[in-house]
């Protein structure tokens, strides 16, 4: 009958779909440790560079309390965001041009993205905040900030070193306000969820077990002493938005 040939055919097609939709969801979980995907993206000649270069952070080997072998495992995990996030943004764009943007597959990567690209650019920041020496500029802009949010420099780092120190795994960020010009102390649980709005990241402390178990095991505060002593403050401070 040709009810029956339609039920047929479209149990078909939504096991066809449904197959995609599980293969293309179970490459993006896998792809958060290994920075490789199975998902093929046709290009024309123009678009064969990757949108996001990974950036090298091997200057950053020799740092004193981060062994060679720590650093390097975080670098790995850190090209595999780069990679996602153009894999990710890749299929979306793909999907966009054939008119399938009403799918699953559009709308997990879409969901997805905000996680690929947040990883990539908290640790872009928090690599980039590391490999001083000589602690804070006692009389630079932002110990001025700092003071002006908090009462004082040590005020503000105890409320940092206290945020980092809470249970769970993620980010501990210093925001500020780009429009009050107000400093803030954040708690980041995942890297798309609790970020605020109108906020720039100052600096960035990875406590998430991979940033310290190798070198500390449950040992946070230990990693946090060897953090702060190697805080490029040059680098933070750039960061700085001005504020009359």
């Amino acid at each position: 009958m040709k009810w029956l040939k339609e039920r047929e055919g479209n149990k078909e097609l939504f096991s066809l779909n449904r197959r995609r939709f599980l293969s293309l969801s179970g490459i993006l979980g896998l792809t958060l440790i290994s920075g490789k995907s199975g998902i093929t993206v046709p290009r024309t000649q123009k678009e064969q560079k990757m949108t996001y270069q990974g950036k090298d952070y091997n200057r950053l080997l020799g740092m004193e309390g981060f062994s060679d072998t720590l650093l390097k495992n975080h670098f790995t995990l850190y090209q595999g965001y780069v990679t996602n996030t153009n894999k990710s943004m890749d299929a979306l764009n793909q999907l966009l041009k054939e008119g399938k943007t009403g799918t699953m597959e559009y709308a997990e990567l879409k969901r997805r993205l905000g996680w690929e690209f947040n990883g990539m650019r908290l640790h872009e920041y928090y690599f980039e905040n590391l490999g001083g020496k000589g602690g804070i500029h006692q009389g630079g802009k932002l110990v001025r900030k700092l003071a002006e949010s908090f009462g004082s420099y040590e005020t503000w780092e105890k409320d940092f070193r206290a945020t980092a120190s809470m249970r769970g795994i993620g980010w501990a960020v210093l925001y500020q306000d780009i429009f009050s010009g107000q400093f803030i102390n954040f708690w980041i649980n995942e890297h798309d969820v609790g970020h605020p709005a109108g906020g720039m990241p100052i600096l960035i402390l990875d406590v998430f077990e991979h940033a310290f178990m190798i070198d500390y095991g449950l040992k946070r505060g230990d990693y946090m002493e060897a953090f702060f002593r190697n805080i490029n403050w040059t680098e933070v401070e750039k960061r700085v938005l001005l504020h009359k």
